[in-house]
């Protein structure tokens, strides 16, 4: 596979549970780097939520967050019943998310941990922002401030933009190829830094060398603009009423236009993966020749 599958599952919906075969077949694919792309399988809204379909509904924010452990939402500057709406929304939108993974993928019950659940209402292209932050650049996802240690990022999308218009990504090379196209760029760690950063909360957590790699990794990839330009890469629509399901620590892809999307992020601890081989941790220590985590 030089570049990311997608695979659809047609006529899905929400509450659906497939056969085993199904469940096997999806799961090898996700794991191996495939899209899971089920068209037509739109997020269920009611008029009054339609209407918060509109970026005045932002703060200064890029998009609307809301913590499923909390209940809190951030980044809208929506007060009142509007609020209320919104948060019981986003809420819903967890709910039926993790209920969606765990019927396609059953082997991740009981591991996969629930984190933030996004709304982004305003349109992806010609948005300004520096490069680092810049989500039309082919990148994999590697977050700063929250290491992971080696668990994986499933990420639920769903294009729910009420014009009817697609979510345009495009996907590039394996995860393999990628890192050991940059690998060689990236060093170790300074010693101490991570203690340093967690001490000073810049990170959640202490930061592995894993995390370390992952970091320099994206920014590699989004900093490169011959790269960008020259690798090989599939544009990829989602059309509107579309969910899809990725390992986005693992697939490189950006998003380079589209407006209205929800999106659930999870983490999977690897002792939850059918195959733990085709983690990006592990992926990264066979290249390395040693434990990053």
């Amino acid at each position: 596979m030089n570049q990311t599958d997608v695979v659809e599952l047609a006529s899905f919906s929400w509450d659906k549970i497939p056969d085993p075969a199904v469940q096997a077949e999806v799961t090898d694919a996700l794991e191996s780097g495939s899209v899971i792309s089920m068209p037509g399988m739109v997020f269920p809204m009611s008029e009054v939520e339609l209407r918060l379909l509109d970026p005045r509904i932002l703060a200064k924010a890029k998009n609307v967050s809301y913590s499923p452990a909390t209940g809190e939402v951030g980044g809208t500057s929506c007060t009142g019943a509007e609020a209320q709406t919104l948060k019981e929304m986003m809420s819903r939108y967890a709910r039926m998310s993790h209920d969606l993974l765990i019927h396609l993928f059953p082997t991740y019950k009981g591991t996969v941990k629930v984190r933030r659940t996004s709304l982004r209402p305003a349109e992806v292209a010609g948005r300004h922002s520096s490069w680092r932050k810049d989500d039309t650049l082919l990148h994999v996802d590697a977050f700063p401030s929250q290491p992971t240690h080696g668990e994986r990022i499933i990420r639920i999308f769903c294009n729910v933009n009420p014009a009817g218009r697609p979510r345009l990504w495009r996907v590039g090379e394996p995860f393999e190829t990628v890192a050991r196209r940059f690998i060689g760029r990236i060093g170790r760690p300074f010693p101490g830094s991570a203690l340093a950063m967690r001490a000073v909360g810049l990170t959640k957590t202490v930061r592995s060398e894993y995390d370390h790699i992952m970091l320099r990794l994206h920014d590699a990839m989004k900093s490169d603009p011959e790269y960008q330009k020259s690798v090989g890469q599939t544009p990829v629509p989602f059309q509107a009423g579309t969910t899809w399901i990725v390992f986005s620590d693992s697939v490189s892809h950006g998003a380079l236009s589209g407006q209205h999307q929800f999106e659930q992020t999870f983490y999977l601890p690897l002792a939850g993966m059918k195959e733990v081989g085709k983690s990006p941790l592990r992926i990264l220590e066979r290249i390395r020749g040693r434990a990053l985590a």
